[in-house]
């Protein structure tokens, strides 16, 4: 039975492009569905939930789509700079980051900013919500990695690192998550928040994506993808994808396999078949498309695999180790809804002169 699937692709030339995915043939047919010219200036970021697009610019506006009735839906004006990333959880809420170090915290209902919190000192340049939805990761220009409760909406705890990170993921198991530098990927467990291992990408890594908790699809400045194994820490296939560097990569499972999904600058947008198995061969392509555009990121729309979060209570935690002890009682819970504006709070107050705190 073919399954309902969408891939939206934003670009340089400001557009976002939608196309349906048709499943039920062996070899993929791929049809353009929308193309949605609401920004002003390239696009930096896009994400799907089961029933929104949003795609985010450096016109500094996150536009909304409705898939559902297939219309433009809007757009979100908080932000004072480039976004940079967007990410829903379930259904219900959208985390949107930007170059003006915010993290906002929206509800998909009546598209509110629920909270609007100062993460970093510079830019935002990645963020991850847990698979439970207790807590979120954000890398920034600063040199930090922070972890935030979103029960609470403060910070957890701040990890100094030693350069700018620009990409944050959890595992799909929220056991570990991986941090992005450069070419190198750190691996860190989420118990001691220390790195495990590092896995290290021959170019400048553009793009990852977790296809189960131990293999991640990796893209750098060059045509080719890399999957790597974090248990041995090594690359155990790679294959070429473009035809020039690929931009954005991601995935989603099929009834017996993996697709994953690629972004290039030459323009295409390729679906490759690859089965999760010991010994990984390289995919084949199931479909792709020509937009004719500088492609820059990419979303993939499959409703059916959106899952709904619970609302249940948590509470609040300090280190790694309280985190962890959290995230182990319940498995998802809803991100309250009071409005919560904070300061940055990485660096501790001074202490007055005189002897006063």
């Amino acid at each position: 039975m073919a399954a309902v699937l969408g891939v939206i692709a934003g670009s340089y030339e400001q557009i976002a492009f939608g196309y349906r995915v048709k499943t039920d043939e062996k070899e993929w047919t791929v049809k353009a569905d929308f193309t949605h010219h609401a920004h002003t200036a390239s696009i930096s970021a896009a994400a799907a939930s089961e029933r929104f697009v949003v795609t985010g610019s450096k016109d500094e506006t996150i536009q909304l789509y409705d898939m559902k009735k297939r219309v433009e839906h809007g757009a979100l004006l908080h932000h004072d700079g480039t976004i940079t990333c967007l990410e829903f959880y379930g259904t219900s809420h959208l985390l949107s980051g930007g170059e003006d170090g915010l993290i906002c915290v929206w509800s998909t209902k009546k598209w509110e900013c629920l909270k609007s919190i100062k993460a970093h000192h510079g830019h935002v340049a990645s963020l991850s919500v847990h698979p439970s939805g207790k807590l979120a990761l954000s890398v920034g220009t600063d040199k930090t990695l922070r972890t935030w409760n979103l029960i609470s909406g403060r910070s957890a705890f701040i990890k100094n690192i030693k350069q700018n990170a620009h990409i944050v993921r959890w595992s799909p198991d929220g056991d570990k998550y991986i941090v992005v530098v450069n070419s190198e990927v750190n691996i860190y467990d989420l118990e001691t928040a220390s790195v495990t291992g590092t896995i290290t990408n021959p170019k400048r890594i553009s793009s990852v994506k977790f296809l189960n908790n131990m293999i991640l699809a990796v893209a750098g400045d060059d045509e080719l993808v890399r999957l790597c194994d974090l248990r041995t820490e090594k690359c155990v296939c790679e294959f070429k994808a473009h035809e020039t560097r690929v931009k954005a990569v991601d995935s989603f499972m099929m009834e017996d396999y993996c697709v994953l999904v690629t972004a290039s600058n030459d323009g295409f947008i390729k679906m490759w078949k690859l089965h999760l198995k010991e010994e990984l061969e390289s995919p084949t392509l199931l479909g792709e498309v020509n937009t004719t555009a500088r492609l820059t990121c990419l979303a993939v729309w499959k409703p059916s695999s959106v899952q709904q979060p619970a609302e249940e209570p948590a509470a609040v935690a300090t280190t790694s180790e309280d985190l962890a002890k959290v995230l182990s009682k319940t498995k998802r819970v809803r991100i309250a809804a009071e409005e919560v504006i904070l300061e940055d709070e990485s660096k501790p107050k001074k202490k007055k002169k005189g002897g006063r705190k």
